[in-house]
């Protein structure tokens, strides 16, 4: 319970309008895309920086927990207040204060909505590549927060790449101001980068720098079909050999698009039979593109596609996206829960992995539906399984701890850009020695000494911060 002392302390900081205890309020705060719900108690919305310091500095003074917000559009619970306090929303920092063409970065506010900025550089020919699925809702600030990627993180990496510089604001109310707008910086530890992935535990992010490239002039994209799984995973590997490094390249399995015909009524966007598809886009110069489209169909054709198309213009090359934008949407209606984890192995290991979830399948009597990014073998594996079938939602919650086991016994990572938050905290010792936990939770409290940022989060044994009697 929140005194009202703190609650008054707060209302000056920010103003009247600037916070609520709404019950509604509460309620759409205190949860996140994920579903999970965490009992809010007090609404913020600042709008400047010096607000936002006021507010970490007061529950920092008085150990109430804080949970900060972008966008909601996290699937593992890092939005969510698990230990009630202060959720601090940060809806109002919406500004794109400066795209600089000679220096090739844009300066935003934590909201701007991801696809806001990526229309706005391209509007001037420039390109900013990070492309999460959400990117129409997502917020950049939470994009830093988990380091987001997206379908084109292949050829253009994940966001750690294009964060130059933050403007953030620690658990004690201090600013700090890291990198900057050089693209070489050796001054001290890379505070920037140990910011970046966080997951809202060590800082408040108020302000980013943000490195842009020059937006690639042609574009083609390539869908092909496969009869089987292992068809589509051979052609991406005939496509390393060929040095062919698409912009995007996607996957998405016979579960998957089975899902997509019926949400749809539409089977012509894959032909009956088809076990997998390849999504595949190329850009650069016009004889680049042409060139290298030509290689991505014959290392398609050589794995065994059963059909390959083409697109270069807008509305074409969206009309072969379809199948992707519409996954999500598609896989709700096959059961109410949907255990989705963004695994990731080395390229090399991807048939491993997805032989792996065929066993499960088998072995759990469950529909498990894949698609991803199966260039930089990030797989997002959607355990689907009725909520009140208590015996199938345990074999669901056993195929985790099977699927994440392999995953590290593969030589990769449990989570390659959702995050840990909630979700999956308890599954950190099979990704991490006790040594590293060790050392992260020593950072945690080098930033966070009262631990009232986020808390509840990321750590398998995450100690609940105290809340003013």
């Amino acid at each position: 319970m929140l005194e009202p002392d703190f609650i008054e302390a707060v209302r000056t900081a920010v103003g009247p309008d600037g916070c609520t205890q709404a019950a509604d309020a509460l309620e759409e705060y205190g949860t996140d895309a994920s579903k999970q719900h965490g009992p809010a108690e007090l609404v913020v919305r600042p709008s400047t920086t010096d607000e936002v310091a006021a507010i970490a500095r007061l529950c920092h003074q008085h150990r109430v927990p804080l949970t900060v917000r972008g966008g909601g559009t996290g699937y593992t619970g890092g939005a969510v207040p698990a230990l009630g306090g202060v959720v601090l929303t940060m809806e109002r920092f919406t500004r794109i204060l400066e795209i600089d063409e000679v220096n090739l970065l844009a300066v935003v506010e934590p909201n701007v909505v991801t696809g806001d900025l990526q229309r706005a550089v391209e509007a001037i020919g420039l390109f900013y590549p990070p492309d999460p699925a959400s990117l129409d809702r997502c917020a950049l600030g939470g994009n830093i927060a988990e380091c987001a990627g997206g379908p084109r993180a292949f050829k253009y990496g994940t966001t750690k790449r294009y964060v130059l510089g933050l403007e953030a604001v620690l658990p004690t109310g201090e600013v700090v101001r890291t990198g900057g707008k050089t693209v070489k910086n050796v001054v001290g530890y890379d505070l920037t980068q140990t910011l970046v992935g966080s997951e809202g535990t060590l800082a408040i992010i108020t302000k980013a720098i943000l490195r842009l490239i020059p937006l690639p002039p042609h574009r083609e994209t390539i869908q092909a079909t496969f009869a089987e799984v292992d068809g589509a995973v051979r052609a991406v590997i005939e496509l390393v050999k060929a040095r062919v490094v698409p912009a995007a390249l996607e996957l998405v399995d016979g579960a998957s698009l089975e899902a997509v015909a019926r949400y749809l009524d539409d089977r012509t966007l894959a032909p009956e039979g088809t076990g997998a598809l390849l999504l595949l886009e190329v850009d650069g110069l016009s004889e680049t593109v042409r060139e290298e489209a030509v290689r991505v169909e014959a290392s398609c054709r050589q794995a065994g596609a059963t059909t390959v198309r083409h697109a270069t213009d807008a509305a074409a090359r969206d009309e072969l996206w379809r199948v992707r934008r519409e996954l999500s949407p598609s896989l709700k209606t096959i059961a109410g829960l949907k255990l989705n984890h963004d695994v990731v192995v080395p390229k090399a290991r991807v048939p491993d992995l997805f032989a792996c979830v065929a066993r499960l399948r088998e072995e759990l009597a469950l529909t498990i539906a894949c698609f991803g990014h199966v260039g930089d073998g990030n797989i997002h594996v959607n355990i689907m399984v009725d909520p009140n079938d208590s015996a199938a939602v345990d074999r669901a919650r056993d195929g985790e701890q099977r699927l994440f086991e392999e995953v590290v016994r593969l030589e990769g990572a449990i989570s390659g850009e959702h995050g840990i938050g909630l979700e999956k905290r308890s599954f950190m010792h099979l990704a991490l020695s006790a040594e590293e936990l060790a050392l992260m939770r020593r950072l945690k409290t080098a930033f966070d000494p009262h631990g009232i940022l986020n808390p509840g989060k990321m750590f398998p044994d995450a100690e609940p911060a105290t809340t003013s009697d």
